[in-house]
C-alpha cells in the first residue's frame, strides 16, 4: 500500500482515514466532490482530486496512479432506495471499473450493518443479509455487484459492514454538545458500536494486509442506546435525552417527506432511520479483528465515549450533512 485514494474523504469517517494515513507517513489522495470542503485539508500532506461518483470520467482521473482505494463516498443517508442507489450502487460500480482499468490492486468498500434485518443473536460472517431499509438494500446490492466484478478481475476486494460509528464530529454528538437529544423508541435494543478511530484503523488495516471478503465489525460490547446515553451523562451531567415513541417518530418523519423531496441535501430524519434505530443488531465479539491481527483501541463504549467527550471540548468541525456551502 503506497498510494491510497480515499473517497468520501471530507466525510465523518473519511476525514479520520485521511488523518491516520498521514500518520503512517503516506500522502493520501482525497477525492472531494464539493470544492469548498477541500479546505479541511489545508496545511495537511494530502493530494486533492475533485471528482463525483455520478461522473464516471472524473473517476478515471481520480484513480490514476494509485494502488489502493478505500471507498467511503456515497449519499450517506437513510433515504429511499431510488435516491441512494445512484451513488451507493452505480457510482461504486463505476469507481471499481475505473480502478481495475487503472491497475489498482486493492479496493476496500465501506458497507453497513443495515444489510441485516433485526437479529436476536449477534451477527457474524455467516449471518444472511436481508435488508429492510432502502439504504441497506442499496448497500447489499453494491456488495454483490462489486464482488462479482472483482472476482472476474485481478483486484483484491473487501466490504466492511460498519456498525454505528461514533465520534466528536458526528451528528449525534452535535446534539450532545447542545445538552439535549431526541431519539425514537425506548432505546433498549442492543446495537453494535465502533469508535471513529477504530473504524478508520480497520479500513486501513484491511487494505494493508490485503484481506479479502465481506464481514461485519464492531467493538467488543454491544450496548443499548439507553446505555450509550447513560455513559455520556456520566461525563456530561447536564445532558438530557427525550424519548419519542417509535410510531410517533415514524409518523413525524413521513410528514417531513414532502420537504425532503424539494431539498438539495441528504437528511437523516427519515422513516427508515426511525425504524432502524430500534432494530436489535449486535455483532459477535472479535469478528474480523482476529483475521487482520488487530485489536480495537476502544474495546467498548466505556472507553470510547470518554475519549469523544474530551475531544468535544476543543474541536472545530462542520459535518457534511450540515455544510450547505459549495
Amino acid at each position: 500500500m503506497e498510494k491510497v485514494l480515499v473517497t468520501g474523504a471530507t466525510g465523518f469517517i473519511g476525514y479520520e482515514v485521511i488523518n491516520q494515513l498521514i500518520k503512517l507517513d503516506l500522502k493520501p489522495r482525497a477525492m472531494v466532490r464539493r470544492p469548498l470542503r477541500g479546505s479541511l485539508f489545508a496545511r495537511k500532506n494530502v493530494e486533492i482530486v475533485q471528482a463525483d461518483l455520478l461522473e464516471k470520467d472524473s473517476l478515471k482521473r481520480a484513480v490514476e496512479g494509485v494502488d489502493t482505494v478505500i471507498h467511503l463516498g456515497a449519499r450517506a443517508s437513510f433515504e429511499a432506495y431510488k435516491i441512494v442507489k445512484p451513488t451507493i450502487v452505480d457510482g461504486s460500480v463505476d469507481l471499481l471499473n475505473c480502478a481495475i482499468e487503472a491497475g489498482v490492486k486493492s479496493f476496500v468498500h465501506a458497507s453497513s450493518l443495515l444489510v441485516y434485518d433485526e437479529q436476536d443473536e449477534p451477527v457474524d460472517q455467516e449471518t444472511p443479509a436481508e435488508p429492510q431499509s432502502g439504504y441497506g438494500k442499496a448497500k447489499k446490492e453494491a456488495e454483490i455487484k462489486l464482488k462479482e466484478i472483482a472476482n472476474q478481475n485481478e483486484i483484491k476486494f473487501a466490504a466492511i459492514r460498519l456498525p454505528h460509528v461514533y465520534g466528536a464530529r458526528d451528528l449525534m454528538f452535535k446534539e450532545v454538545r447542545k445538552g439535549i437529544a431526541m431519539f425514537p423508541g425506548r432505546g433498549e435494543n442492543l446495537y453494535a458500536h465502533l469508535h471513529i478511530e477504530d473504524a478508520a484503523r480497520v479500513m486501513i488495516r484491511v487494505a494493508e494486509v490485503g484481506w479479502e471478503g465481506i464481514s461485519p465489525v464492531a467493538d467488543y460490547l454491544p450496548a443499548s442506546w439507553h446505555e450509550f446515553f447513560d455513559v455520556i451523562k456520566q461525563y456530561y451531567p447536564r445532558f438530557r435525552t427525550i424519548k419519542v415513541p417509535e410510531t410517533l417518530s415514524i409518523l413525524g418523519t413521513y410528514m417531513l417527506a414532502p420537504a425532503r423531496w424539494f431539498g438539495r441535501y441528504p437528511s437523516l430524519y427519515t422513516p427508515d432511520a426511525a425504524k432502524t434505530w430500534n432494530d436489535n443488531l449486535p455483532v459477535e465479539k472479535g469478528v474480523l479483528w482476529n483475521e487482520i491481527d488487530l485489536e480495537p483501541k476502544y474495546p467498548t463504549i466505556h472507553e470510547g465515549i470518554p475519549a469523544v467527550m474530551d475531544e468535544c471540548v476543543t474541536f472545530q468541525w462542520v459535518h457534511p450533512l450540515d455544510d450547505k456551502k459549495g
